[in-house]
């Protein structure tokens, strides 16, 4: 068991973490570099079943059970093992532990109630299933994926037989090192199980006028995303939008939080999906609302461009359902979160985007413009 300096996980002070449901772990209290102590709870007081169990918390230290015990094990947790990792336990012995709960009470952390309601916001559409759908099939999420080459290459005679150069060999050019650089992949059984999103937005064989209408509403994109896991219930895929957020706010996978900005996008950019998945989109704006507060305003602008990808996101939802074809209620609960966000983050949604403002050209010295 490692215990963190007071922080809850939801508050996203961990490295690596393992989803068991939607409900944050117990508090945990102590300082770095001085071991850590779990704080005393109300004897026999009721808690929420712990929720996540994790490995690898940043500024964490082994938690020293009383009399100097190591390995101390809680209900739903497992235990810590410094030489093998964090295992689950046997179903025998995890019922005898809930069983003795209460003696166990001293020595537990109370539950942090004051970020319950937050953490509930941030998951409220993920269920036990769908966690169990899109956790890795090690059931540890990292934020920095095992990875293991495609090929061997590691000894001469390996790098001989695939006609590469020795590793003391000097490059003559930078393309040749990267050339060089050896294929990874991730190793089996740890990527998180994302929907695949696809990467041609239209079907095969399109026209070029189909090409174009594909590549503005995004509908038949994600119509095949839909089809894949969520043909009987799409609101389900907002579990997978909040998963992919959840990963990145707490564990730090920039894989998921990439997911999560190509999954809303297709979203956001489905201008008929709008009007015939309308339950599925006043749900959006309510998960976004709640993502959103746990970010700061400037997260999503672009280093180089200084574009900020949500706001031309949300500029063309916003647009969308303006439509007349949008249901009222929808189309009230967008104008509120457009209000919200202007209001929060100074966004300007009103602004033509670049790639539809008129462009400027120069005519040659001499050519006239009737």
């Amino acid at each position: 068991m490692w215990c963190c300096e007071g922080v809850c996980p939801a508050a996203g002070s961990c490295r690596s973490v393992s989803l068991q449901g939607s409900q944050c772990p117990a508090g945990r209290t102590g300082s770095p570099g001085n071991g850590c102590q779990l704080g005393g709870g109300v004897s026999g007081a009721a808690r929420p079943s712990v929720g996540v169990v994790g490995s690898e918390w940043s500024n964490c230290q082994p938690w020293q059970a009383p009399g100097g015990q190591r390995g101390k094990e809680l209900p739903g947790l497992g235990s810590w093992d410094e030489a093998v990792g964090l295992a689950p336990r046997a179903t025998g012995e995890a019922e005898a532990f809930r069983e003795n709960l209460q003696e166990m009470d001293q020595f537990l952390g109370p539950y942090p109630y004051e970020t319950l309601k937050k953490w509930v916001s941030l998951t409220s559409f993920i269920s036990e299933a769908a966690m169990k759908k899109l956790q890795p099939e090690s059931r540890q999420i990292c934020a920095f994926s095992e990875v293991l080459p495609v090929v061997a290459g590691r000894l001469t005679r390996d790098r001989a037989e695939q006609r590469l150069p020795p590793f003391g060999a000097t490059c003559r050019s930078y393309a040749e090192g990267v050339a060089r650089l050896p294929q990874m992949k991730p190793k089996a059984g740890t990527e998180i199980r994302f929907t695949e999103l696809p990467k041609q937005m239209y079907p095969d064989g399109a026209t070029p006028e189909e090409i174009t209408r594909h590549s503005m509403d995004l509908s038949y994109a994600l119509e095949k995303v839909i089809n894949q896991r969520y043909a009987s219930q799409p609101v389900d895929l907002l579990a997978e939008l909040q998963f992919a957020f959840i990963c990145f706010l707490i564990g730090n996978v920039y894989d998921a939080f990439e997911h999560w900005k190509r999954l809303l996008n297709i979203l956001c950019r489905s201008e008929d999906a709008i009007g015939k998945y309308q339950d599925l989109y006043i749900n959006l704006i309510s998960v976004l609302y709640h993502q959103l507060s746990e970010i700061p305003a400037d997260f999503f602008v672009d280093i180089v461009s200084q574009d900020n990808f949500l706001t031309s996101t949300l500029q063309v939802f916003f647009s969308c359902t303006c439509s007349a074809a949008v249901d009222g209620t929808l189309r009230k609960k967008a104008e509120k979160f457009k209000a919200h966000l202007t209001k929060k983050f100074k966004w300007d949604f009103e602004a033509e985007p670049d790639d539809c403002a008129p462009v400027v050209v120069e005519l040659p010295e001499g050519v006239q413009v009737d």
